[in-house]
């Protein structure tokens, strides 16, 4: 089993990894390039699981060399749980590349990281409305402090591939503000 965390740069990935493996890390470039990434391991139900903090990107569709090396990172690693790590206070902007990822039929989880910045600008996400709106499994997190990794972990199980047509479906029926449980 392989785990890519993937996100922005800067939304806490890094220290959602180290969590994650501790200090059983590996830092590596990308074959050809100069772009760095890092793996580790970690256990799960008494097996090893690769872990691998891709390097950040916006979209799937790569502007940059980070953005192309994450993307063929993706490719590559067909049958991974992807854990797509959004900075809470900017949803709208993490969920785009979520999207994509499922799209391309990942069994995705998401974490809403730095659910405590978004407390602080009074934004309030209602996480079993997207969880129910997008189809995956999704918990608020601050990796900094430790919270929710846990529950991300143990909610992996769960994460399996959607039909991203269903989510159009759900989300064309919602009577709200149509921000996916953002109120």
């Amino acid at each position: 089993m392989k785990i890519l965390l993937m996100g922005h740069p800067n939304v806490g990935k890094s220290v959602f990894f180290n969590r994650l493996t501790g200090a059983n890390v590996i830092e590596s470039n990308y074959s050809g390039t100069t772009v760095d990434y890092t793996r580790g391991y970690m256990s799960l139900d008494g097996k090893e699981v690769e872990v691998v903090d891709v390097p950040g990107t916006f979209s799937l569709d790569p502007k940059d060399r980070a953005e192309e090396v994450a993307v063929a990172m993706l490719k590559e690693a067909k049958d991974a749980y992807v854990i797509c790590v959004i900075d809470s206070s900017k949803l709208e902007r993490g969920l785009y590349l979520a999207l994509q990822i499922m799209e391309e039929g990942y069994s995705v989880i998401i974490a809403l990281n730095m659910d405590d910045v978004a407390e602080d600008k009074n934004i309030k996400i209602d996480n079993q409305k997207l969880e129910q709106v997008l189809g995956v499994p999704v918990v608020s997190t601050i990796a900094i402090e430790n919270i929710g990794i846990s529950k991300v972990i143990s909610r992996l199980k769960d994460a399996k591939p959607v039909d991203v047509e269903d989510i159009t479906v759900m989300r064309a029926g919602m009577n709200h503000c149509g921000r996916c449980g953002r109120t």
